[in-house]
């Protein structure tokens, strides 16, 4: 790069990072998320190490943030909050290239023994330091600028799980440092009260932890529902037994009754930290918080002193991020996609986006009340978040972004009223938030996912028949509704696309396969409107056939255990219409049977009775285990509680055994479970 242009990208980069940490931590209103800040981060950085003449005190890389809002007084860190060096990349190599680094700098050979290190999670919320004197809360601080913070004991003080006074016996002066988080449940909760009442909502669990910490109002932090992690420590003075290790100084955090993660670890060498690394990352989606990464830190306080610090970044630890989760992107267009009961949902199309480890082009606006509360707009910058196997999701609109005076979205207007596949009036419910198409199976959009449904795995079972085949089905007019499925032929088959005749027998096999079914199937693959798996397994289990699930009314479908009166109404709706009947008479005369005499028979062997499923059993299946226990009336639930009557444990069981064994409950293995069947 030309010297010219090397001095104005350094430029660029420091002004430009110089107004994201302002609007992050003064504003609490963040301009571009965490993965485009950490980019332009490291470039800068990285343009700083090569050129050294470039470098200045005044450099963004030379501090943690921003300075701290005057509304607040000020605090001066007397052990500096720093930030960690940060790998960014999904390869486990981030972790082995750590420990070659521990182990170089402590100029350790390949034949002395691995470095023993602590590994726990990285929390998406908001540093804080909390000093204690003589075991009694006295401060709580913002980072800040990693030299100086911002007081923020007041709002510290609403946080339930902060202690306002230490258990045991503490040393008489202990800085305490840490994460506050909203969880996920707590941030849900939280945004469906603002929404009732009218009030603004919350972007994120980690904006809502950082905006309500600097709240200058104390009241108003006392009403967001934050907690706290410990995860380190700053000052400490007059600990004479002060424990050696990283894990043996949290530990002992806990004995004095601050919040520590439980889920930490402690081993030795590259290999358990890649472990660590990936093990979290499958359980991510699952944690009851946000994080977006894990640390690693050099378990012996010891060896923490002699690896020390460089460029005001700790050797002894690293920060590994995992792929970004939110990132930001232009919508391009708004476009309507109607579904296989006729919900109508607004879908953002996107320029692509590389987030939660895919490109994304697409992203619900989940419905017509949620566009306009959140104001999106075509052309508008939006932050887009994928977690895991979640659809993608507009989160907000990038404040200060709009180009131009794109009209506000109106999804009835936009559409005219009429569905966009089949030109059937479309209408919502009052107090419902969704536009429904009227057209039902008349609808080629739902017609298409109401097959796909009825095959679907967990409905009639059909091998074969997947999403390509279906939509030449329908296309084609060979299929129209769904008892046409039984009358297919493979003369008909054979003029599809890529359709031989082995692939045809095959299709046409696993559709008189589906004849042969059980009720709860049947009744889930109708495609009930809120009639989930679980609902059709309980109403097979309670009217035992299908003769009298078609006589009952919605005041008998509030009897059965789980169904409300919204549901009990949807289930009678359904059933009382003239076409669905027809439609279930024409599968009926197709040939689709279920033993309903053997489902009545069995209903009452476990009734009532909880199961948990564990480990892999050595002849059942998973699906299949499920399937006889529900078939007996019992229930197999996904945690162990103290209302789990048996736990079914196979190889390889994991926590949900400990956790069994703990409570004390009945263990059984395949064996057992099988004769327990059979008993009845």
């Amino acid at each position: 790069m030309p010297e010219r242009a090397l001095v104005a990208r350094v430029a660029q980069l420091r002004e430009d990072i110089a107004r994201y940490d302002r609007a992050y931590y003064q504003l609490d209103a963040p301009l571009i998320p965490d993965a485009e800040y950490d980019v332009l981060y490291r470039e800068l950085q990285a343009l700083e190490q090569a050129h050294p003449e470039l470098l200045r005190a005044d450099s963004p890389t030379q501090r943690v943030g921003a300075a701290p809002l005057s509304a607040f007084a000020a605090v001066r860190h007397r052990v500096p909050m720093l930030s960690l060096e940060t790998e960014t990349g999904a390869s486990l190599d981030g972790a082995r290239e750590f420990d070659q680094r521990v182990r170089s700098r402590l100029g350790l050979e390949e034949a002395d023994p691995a470095v023993q290190y602590q590994a726990e999670l990285k929390f998406d919320g908001l540093a804080i330091s909390l000093r204690y004197e003589h075991g009694a809360l006295v401060c709580g601080a913002t980072r800040g600028d990693g030299e100086t913070g911002e007081d923020v004991t007041a709002n510290v003080r609403t946080i339930r799980s902060v202690p306002l006074r230490l258990d045991g016996i503490p040393p008489p002066l202990l800085e305490v440092r840490g994460e506050v988080v909203m969880l996920r449940a707590d941030f849900e909760r939280f945004n469906a009260r603002q929404r009732a009442q009218g009030k603004a909502t919350l972007v994120n669990p980690r904006n809502g932890a950082a905006g309500s910490i600097r709240q200058l109002d104390p009241r108003l932090a006392a009403q967001r529902p934050l907690r706290f992690f410990a995860y380190g420590w700053g000052e400490i003075d007059g600990w004479s037994d002060q424990p050696e290790t990283q894990h043996g100084m949290l530990d002992a955090f806990a004995a004095f009754g601050l919040p520590v993660s439980t889920q930490r670890a402690v081993g030795a060498g590259a290999a358990f930290l890649a472990d660590f690394h990936a093990r979290v990352a499958a359980q991510r989606d699952a944690l009851a918080f946000d994080i977006d990464g894990v640390v690693y830190k050099v378990d012996r306080l010891a060896l923490q002193r002699e690896l020390g610090f460089r460029n005001r970044e700790p050797v002894w630890a690293m920060a590994h991020k995992y792929p970004a989760q939110e990132r930001s992107t232009r919508v391009v267009a708004i476009d309507v996609q109607v579904g296989r009961t006729g919900r109508l949902t607004p879908v953002a199309k996107l320029e692509p986006v590389f987030v939660g480890g895919v490109t994304v082009t697409n992203a619900t606006l989940h419905n017509a009340d949620e566009v306009a509360r959140k104001d999106v707009r075509v052309g508008d910058l939006v932050i887009v978040r994928r977690a895991g196997d979640v659809i993608p999701e507009v989160v907000g609109v990038v404040p200060g972004s709009r180009r131009g005076d794109g009209a506000a979205f109106d999804l009835y207007a936009r559409l005219g009223g009429r569905c966009p596949v089949c030109g059937s009036a479309i209408e919502r419910a009052e107090g419902e938030a969704d536009w429904r198409c009227t057209g039902g199976l008349y609808c080629s959009a739902q017609r298409k996912q109401a097959i796909l449904h009825y095959a679907s795995r967990r409905a009639m079972d059909i091998e074969g028949l997947g999403e390509r085949l279906v939509d030449q089905l329908v296309d084609r007019a060979l299929v129209e509704h769904l008892p046409d499925i039984y009358a297919l032929d493979q003369t008909g088959l054979l003029t599809l696309e890529r359709m031989g005749d082995k692939s045809a027998a095959n299709v046409l096999a696993a559709i008189d396969a589906s004849k042969h079914t059980t009720l709860a199937r049947f009744v889930y693959a109708l495609g009930i409107r809120h009639v989930g798996e679980a609902t059709a397994k309980e109403l097979a289990r309670h009217f035992g056939s299908l003769d009298a699930l078609l006589a009952a009314d919605a005041q008998a479908f509030e009897q059965v255990s789980d169904v409300g009166p919204v549901v009990a109404a949807s289930i009678a709706l359904f059933f009382a219409q003239p076409h669905n009947r027809e439609v279930i008479a024409q599968l009926r005369a197709a040939g689709v049977t279920f033993p309903e005499q053997a489902v009545a028979h069995v209903q009452q062997t476990l009734a009532g009775r909880s199961f948990v499923l564990t480990g892999t059993l050595p002849r059942l299946t998973r699906d299949e285990a499920r399937a006889r226990i529900e078939a007996a009336g019992g229930k197999v639930t996904g945690s162990v509680s103290k209302k789990t009557d048996y736990v079914v444990v196979g190889a390889e069981a994991g926590s949900k055994l400990e956790r069994a064994r703990e409570l004390g409950l009945k263990l059984l293995d395949e064996t057992q479970l099988l004769a327990l069947l059979d008993a009845g």
